[in-house]
């Protein structure tokens, strides 16, 4: 059986770089180590963390904190949160990704500004959480286009448009276009400031996620339940190659995803290790 492995396919510059950050803390610290939320949407690398000591933790929780450092993960947090843990005098290592928090600089500075915002995403993720604490005035999240038609376009102001750094690329320019259209229905275009704040590494993945579905018999997209780029690679990839499996690990494999195929694909969402990209390419070789 032929098989084809995304090059874009595992951890992305964000989420290693958080990941690394906290096994490091945990050689060279020996107070309590606390992740703001899961450090990660990968339950063996929470797990594991976990195993050493990690602990995982809600904000409601930061004032029974007496002592430990923090750890703000990848997806980022809003302002208050930063208030939260100053105020309790608590140590923290921020590790919110550097694209992530230039979507906090650019809220924070077009709300002071006096202008509307619009973050197109899905308001349950912990990353647009983030960003609309950052928002000082009126924000609106659009996640799909019954969202992109509802909304009413301020006349008076200056529109902000950005956008959840994992979001579909696709979906991201279609509800643009909705939202232009309100827009010029109502003359006021010119003061619609749109920013594709999606990361290369999110476009990437997902064109090439595209592309290998389109040609093989079988597709692979492995990534926690959670995972909300992991769940968009799923949506691309099951409107290219009918037979797309979403999957956690290899246990997860069976013979009847791989009936008549010849041609396998395999991508990852951007908080899956390499590890378990390898482990279910070696399955699917060895057992399949």
């Amino acid at each position: 059986m032929k098989i084809k492995v995304a090059e874009t396919a595992g951890f992305c510059f964000g989420v290693k770089r958080a990941v690394d950050r906290v096994y490091e803390l945990i050689e060279e610290q020996s107070k309590p180590i606390y992740t703001l939320g899961p450090i990660i949407h990968n339950e063996s690398v929470v797990d594991d963390l976990a195993s050493k000591g990690v602990k995982v933790i809600t904000e409601d929780e930061i004032d029974s904190i007496k002592d430990g450092v923090i750890v703000i993960r990848s997806h980022g947090v809003g302002k208050n949160v930063y208030d939260h843990i100053n105020e309790n005098h608590l140590e923290y290592i921020d590790v919110t990704c550097p694209f992530v928090l230039k979507i906090h600089k650019i809220v924070e500075k077009e709300s002071l500004a006096g202008n509307e915002i619009v973050i197109i995403g899905d308001e349950n993720h912990p990353e647009v959480q983030g960003i609309c604490g950052w928002c000082h005035g009126a924000y609106t999240v659009i996640n799909n286009i019954d969202d992109a038609r509802k909304y009413k376009i301020n006349p008076e102001k200056k529109t902000c448009v950005v956008s959840q750094t994992t979001f579909n690329y696709n979906k991201f320019k279609e509800l643009v276009e909705i939202i232009k259209e309100t827009s010029y229905n109502y003359g006021v275009l010119e003061i619609l400031d749109i920013l594709n704040t999606i990361c290369n590494a999110t476009e990437e993945r997902q064109s090439e996620a595209r592309r290998i579905a389109a040609e093989v018999d079988t597709m692979l997209v492995i990534g926690g339940r959670s995972s909300s780029n992991t769940q968009k690679l799923y949506e691309i990839c099951k409107k290219e190659c009918k037979n797309t499996y979403y999957i956690q690990s290899p246990v997860d494999l069976d013979s009847d995803m791989f009936q008549c195929s010849s041609y396998v694909g395999i991508t990852a969402g951007a908080s899956t290790p390499k590890k378990i990209i390898e482990e279910v390419q070696t399955h699917v070789r060895i057992k399949f």
